[in-house]
């Protein structure tokens, strides 16, 4: 009775967490639905599955920033796998320092092991929002042939459809193909329908663009040394382990999550082909692939990667004295014009320079005497 009541309040404490989500998934997705309604018809599946398709591009577009971190902390996890294989090697008899080593290797490398979950950690929520808006638009009963509540529904509208019942009364009857947008493979209540089928294209769908894309990455991405070792065994194992994994929960998803579940694998397969072909990892065929493609268009690869790095070519770096000091010219020094040392003049008597350190100061300064043709010229006068 404990065990179950632990049960409960556990599935009530994430119930509130996910209500937030809950309510901004709803409004999101009825905004979608009224803005298709204005041209098809409100109460086809199409205007929903559109919804439900324009809502994961709009939450896919917000989550780029972490596909790109997700992406380039798994690329840098592969390319520290000889190090962390040296590691084991060295202290493969020592767990604790072989962690405290492989931490230390972690912050030294600017690597976030975790980065690469950021983004199923916060699709997740969304995911579940979404599967409960149409669980809850699946069970709601209807008075038939009216869109009024049955006295018999156990839960009341939430989020969106709280004040929205003819558009809850419009989810739950909209069919995608003769299939309807809430219901699941299973139970087959009624035996095999175009419920059944349509889940099992998706599903399909969602498992092969998994499956490519997972494939994609360790075939293109990955340099050959990454795909020795425990950790590319690993890899290779959860390449098949997730999509037989997502075809058992499948059965049991509604239609309209599914999707959104294909949808979003389509736009990960895409974006990740994008970011590998343009920005490949080193030392991988993705990367001897761009470098050809750049050296085609006649620009030079490690220029680029520099430029991306935020770094100057070794060639056009200046060399650093530390027993010199240069005043930095600044533009405004550049547009003076250059002083010009003062000329002499004969005739004014130059004071003295001074004495050398150790000469005498005993020595006379001889007065200049004017020349003797201008002592004749006064005379003269």
């Amino acid at each position: 009775m404990i065990a179950l009541d632990l049960w409960v309040d556990i599935g009530n404490f994430f119930s509130s967490l996910v209500a937030p989500i809950y309510w901004a998934v709803s409004w999101v997705l009825v905004g979608f639905h009224e803005f298709f309604s204005y041209f098809l018809d409100r109460d086809a599946g199409v205007t929903w599955a559109l919804s439900i398709i324009l809502l994961t591009m709009v939450i896919r577009t917000i989550l780029i920033p972490l596909f790109v971190k997700q992406i380039n902390s798994a690329r840098n996890m592969q390319l520290l796998q000889p190090k962390i294989k040296a590691l084991q090697e060295k202290y493969g008899a020592d767990r604790e320092r072989l962690g405290q080593e492989t931490m230390k290797l972690y912050k030294d490398e600017g690597v976030n092991p975790m980065a690469s979950c950021w983004p199923l950690l916060f699709q997740m929520p969304i995911f579940v929002s979404l599967f409960w808006v149409l669980r809850d638009a699946a069970s709601t009963i209807f008075i038939e042939g009216t869109c009024k509540l049955a006295p018999e529904n156990l839960a009341v509208p939430k989020g969106a459809f709280e004040t929205n019942v003819d558009t809850l009364c419009s989810l739950t009857s909209a069919k995608l193909f003769g299939a309807r947008i809430s219901a699941t493979f299973l139970p087959m209540d009624d035996g095999w329908s175009a419920t059944q089928t349509l889940a099992i294209i998706l599903i399909v769908g969602m498992v092969c663009t998994l499956f490519f894309t997972q494939l994609q990455l360790m075939r293109k991405n990955m340099p050959p040394e990454a795909l020795q070792g425990p950790m590319a065994q690993q890899q290779k194992m959860m390449l098949v382990i997730f999509p037989v994994m997502y075809a058992f929960m499948g059965v049991n998803i509604p239609i309209g999550v599914l999707l959104y579940w294909l949808t979003t694998n389509l736009w990960t397969a895409g974006q990740q082909y994008v970011l590998i072909r343009n920005n490949p990892a080193p030392n991988t065929p993705a990367y001897i692939d761009w470098e050809e493609r750049m050296i085609a268009k006649g620009k030079d690869p490690e220029e680029i990667i520099a430029k991306r790095q935020g770094k100057k070519k070794k060639s056009e770096q200046t060399k650093y004295d530390p027993n010199k000091v240069a005043r930095q010219q600044t533009p405004a020094d550049t547009d003076k014009p250059k002083r010009q040392p003062a000329k002499k003049d004969p005739r004014v008597v130059q004071p003295p320079e001074p004495a050398a350190e150790g000469e005498s100061d005993a020595k006379t300064v001889k007065r200049r005497q004017p020349p003797k043709s201008s002592r004749a010229k006064r005379k003269k006068q």
